[in-house]
């Protein structure tokens, strides 16, 4: 008979857990599917002012933001979401989207995605000092089709 993995009761302070550096920006992970029993994962992450994310399509899992300070906007299609400090955004798979850092100041989230798996992306594609250069796209594009994750290119205008 196979033994489940009991999951525990842990906790992380803000800017706790695995750090590592994700597509040239800091990344704490703070839950991976093995410690959720492959429910969720969760990320914080801190961009600075005007940094964005490439347009993408997670096939695999749904994401939802939570943004703690600064400023995000939501590109899907043709819509724009703004999302402040105490905001939620669902991000279902399968549509594609991109995000910005807008306002004044750096944001700070947290991603949750379901079921787990995307945290194991961020950590294959990290470093885990700062990056000398930009990200090599071609290893990003490969690395996120591993992971059921289309790169379809920059945000649309």
């Amino acid at each position: 008979m196979l033994q489940e993995k009991r999951l525990e009761l842990y906790s992380l302070a803000q800017e706790e857990g695995q750090a590592v550096w994700f597509l040239g920006v800091p990344v704490f992970i703070k839950a991976t599917g093995e410690q959720t029993g492959g429910a969720f994962g969760l990320t914080e992450q801190i961009l600075p002012v005007g940094d964005e994310s490439p347009y993408h399509i997670h096939h695999a899992e749904d994401e939802i933001f939570f943004v703690l300070e600064g400023e995000l906007t939501f590109i899907s299609g043709n819509r724009k979401i703004t999302g402040t400090a105490g905001s939620y955004t669902f991000l279902p798979r399968d549509i594609p989207h991109g995000f910005k850092v807008t306002g004044d100041k750096p944001v700070r989230f947290f991603i949750l995605n379901t079921p787990a798996g995307y945290e194991q992306f961020v950590l294959e594609m990290s470093e885990p000092t700062p990056p000398d250069g930009p990200p090599d796209l071609d290893k990003l594009v490969a690395v996120a089709a591993k992971y059921n994750i289309e790169i379809l290119g920059p945000l649309p205008e």
